[in-house]
């Protein structure tokens, strides 16, 4: 039975009301144009966020002619964004005004035209600094980077270029410099008063992480004090304007209208119990109902969306056997998806078809998939939350914001008119919060922490916060700082937390570094460290081949069986990197024994990049990592050696501890809150273990403890004796 969809008001959400509203300059963009035989799409800001880096380095590779000709052509369509069409009237409010908010709909051209405008316009000469655009993910960076450099006529890294953690594409010629929040941070530590840059844009502001309210902070420090020439431009997808205004003052908003079609938007009559099966129903009924067009269903996690596209493989043949209706292809999209079915969802189908892909909030923003005309909203989205008060991280299904909500709905409206489907009420839509909750408000502030207190900043409560994360959030994260001996007594950053704050990682894993430099055994922990700093470097197999997988990987890792996770992640690097190297055909056998083990090839060539930056940190750092046989860096089974590296891995996640109790639980150190060993997890049978030690604790029917290792008992002792009085008391208190 098809769910009951009641017919609303039209999605276009940007009323004239609200363009007319006190300090806003409405500028008209093309909002409706028919639809062509040919649609012209524009990398705006984090589209195709999961195009894989190498393929967009290689595109690089032209010879100045080419690069002239084809700048040429793609001016003609740089010409019918909206923000192009604007852009007199743009650039005079840029050039009499410090700092600028402007408000660009997806696909105005926004992150793409404003920097060349500023390039050409008015820092085209020498005596000017560079222009710096941030933006919230790497690959992001890249792909704006090698559209502009394009558009520019030259080739990435000489007029235009990208700086993103553990890459760098720049030269002493770069005047235009795309990169992510964390690398502008980074260099604000190196060069207090940026003066390298005499624009910074701040894009996709919208998306609130805690970087990007920290650098709104220290720009408006530097624009109140060193730095009055600095020009500031905050750009944003969504209606948050007002916001970061006043926070600079009252500085200017524009809003510029992108290219979109209608989306007309349908609700429930009356809730639903199960969002899974009636995501099913509403696609069914769309392909029995509507002309042709694919569909995006937004669901929470991956465990919803894997039972939703088993569950429409099932009944797609089925449905299009008793009616002439189109074969249903259903395809997933998450994170941790593989890159080749990461793929299959933006390749086009062939045939009397309808493509339905099933997504995380993934594609909200970061990627534009072509065809879509439909799309089921579930309002719901998975966030991980951090607990100050717990030190964990709990993984919540949460209802969506408004924001959000016609964030999904303009995913319809990309290429032609299109359709909402939102499966919940009108009335509990208007109940949800305008904008999602700020990443500040519900992350650990550990590491903007040290970074305020490696700028100089002492009085952290009264600093010029964009969001205050709280006092007892900032308490924490000094605390957790003490504990790594990041800062004295009086809450000054000691030597070592100068150390921890120049590494690109989080101040636990910057702590196990110095610690492994400290007893000689860098270049292992190094390696360790470059797997963690991966995500989804070892990818779920499907139910069927899951036993068989865990199988293979437990055959080679010998060491791994005993002391779990982290020296399993060591041996594996070890034979792609050691032995699958020294073959002629060598990527050929990697790429093989990868997909043999459900391993990520493109992973594990961003391990040996990661490796390779951190080796070169640490040398600058420690001057500790030999030139010797790399051989003699494998690991083997000596438990001395094993145990020595596990301890440097405590010094770190001292209070990510747990011991075994008398039943086979195991119980925190902290706080004597029962835990769980992961089932992938190395240790997942193992009833064996005295003591445990993870590096990731999320809580979703319970707590679950990731990345396990195993630890002796004495080995808590013997790092807090070497520690502070304060993890001493900790670990006393919990006997």
């Amino acid at each position: 039975m098809a769910a009951n969809i009641n017919n609303s008001t039209s999605s276009n959400y940007v009323s004239k009301k609200q363009k007319l509203r006190k300090n806003v300059h409405p500028f008209m963009g093309v909002t409706r144009t028919k639809r062509t035989s040919k649609v012209i799409r524009f990398n705006d800001s984090n589209e195709s966020d999961l195009v894989s880096e190498q393929s967009l380095k290689e595109k690089n590779v032209v010879t100045y002619k080419s690069l002239k000709n084809r700048a040429s052509d793609l001016l003609k369509m740089r010409k019918t964004l909206p923000v192009y069409q604007n852009k007199r009237e743009i650039m005079t409010y840029i050039e009499s005004n410090p700092v600028v908010v402007l408000i660009g709909e997806t696909g105005s051209g926004k992150s793409t035209q404003i920097p060349q405008f500023i390039l050409e316009q008015l820092y085209g000469t020498k005596k000017h600094g560079s222009i710096a655009v941030t933006q919230p993910r790497r690959v992001a960076a890249i792909n704006l980077a090698t559209r502009v450099a394009q558009e520019h006529g030259c080739k990435l890294g000489d007029q235009v270029g990208y700086s993103v953690r553990f890459d760098n594409m720049t030269t002493a010629r770069t005047r235009l410099k795309y990169l992510t929040d964390g690398m502008l941070l980074r260099e604000l530590m190196m060069n207090r008063e940026l003066k390298e840059y005499s624009v910074v844009v701040i894009d996709e502001a919208h998306e609130r992480t805690v970087l990007t309210d920290l650098i709104l902070g220290f720009l408006k420090s530097l624009i109140q004090g060193p730095r009055p020439d600095l020009k500031i431009i905050v750009m944003s997808a969504t209606l948050q304007a007002e916001k970061f205004s006043e926070f600079f003052n009252n500085a200017p908003i524009l809003f510029v209208e992108g290219r979109k079609f209608d989306v007309k938007q349908y609700y429930l009559k009356a809730p639903t119990d199960d969002i899974v099966d009636a995501v099913i129903r509403c696609c069914v009924q769309i392909n029995q109902c509507e002309q042709l067009g694919d569909i995006l269903c937004f669901l929470p996690g991956q465990e919803e969306i894997d039972k939703a596209v088993t569950i429409m493989e099932k009944i797609a043949k089925y449905v299009a056997d008793e009616t002439p209706v189109p074969l249903i292809v259903p395809y997933p999209l998450y994170a941790a998806l593989p890159p080749i079915q990461q793929a299959l969802v933006f390749a086009p189908i062939k045939g009397f078809k309808r493509k339905v892909v099933f997504s995380t909030n993934i594609a909200e923003t970061s990627v534009t998939i072509s065809g879509v005309k439909f799309v089921v909203d579930s309002g719901l989205r998975k966030v991980k939350v951090w607990r100050h008060q717990l030190g964990l991280a709990t993984l919540l299904t949460v209802p969506i914001s408004q924001a959000s909500a016609m964030q999904r709905s303009g995913r319809a409206g990309r290429e032609s008119e299109g359709k909402s489907f939102r499966l919940y009420c009108e009335s509990d839509y208007l109940k949800l919060p305008k904008q999602s909750e700020p990443e500040i408000a519900r992350s650990d502030v550990t590491s903007p922490v040290l970074m305020l207190k490696r700028y100089g900043i002492n009085d952290l409560l009264n600093w010029t916060w964009f969001e205050n994360p709280g006092k007892d959030a900032v308490l924490m994260a000094l605390q957790e700082l003490y504990e790594l001996g990041a800062l004295n007594t009086r809450g000054k950053i000691t030597k070592r937390g100068e150390q921890m704050a120049l590494l690109p990682l989080q101040p636990h894993l910057s702590s196990v570094l110095i610690k492994a430099s400290e007893v000689g055994c860098l270049s292992q922990v190094i390696d360790i460290v470059s797997c963690l700093s991966v995500e989804n470097l070892l990818l779920n197999p499907s139910p069927e081949e899951r036993d068989e997988v865990n199988e293979r990987r437990l055959s080679l890792s010998n060491a791994g069986k005993r002391y779990g996770d982290l020296i399993m992640l060591k041996e594996l690097f070890d034979i792609y990197f050691y032995e699958l190297g020294k073959s002629q055909d060598s990527n050929s056998e990697r790429n093989d024994w990868c997909k043999g083990l459900c391993i990520s090839v493109r992973g594990f060539k961003n391990v040996i990049r990661v490796r390779d930056q951190l080796r070169v940190y640490c040398k600058r750092l420690f001057s500790s990592i030999s030139e010797g046989n790399e051989e003699s860096k494998k690991i083997g089974e000596d438990s001395e050696e094993i145990s020595k590296i596990l301890k440097c891995f405590l010094t770190g996640f001292i209070k990510n501890t747990a011991i075994g109790m008398p039943d086979r639980s195991y119980r925190t150190v902290s706080t004597g809150e029962p835990i769980s060993i992961h089932p992938s997890s190395m240790l997942f049978l193992n009833k064996s273990c005295p003591g445990i030690m993870y590096t990731e604790y999320v809580f979703t029917t319970k707590g679950y403890a990731r990345n396990v290792s195993r630890i002796e008992l004495s080995w808590l002792q013997e790092v807090v004796t070497n520690g502070t009085a304060v993890a001493k008391q900790k670990i006393s208190s919990s006997k």
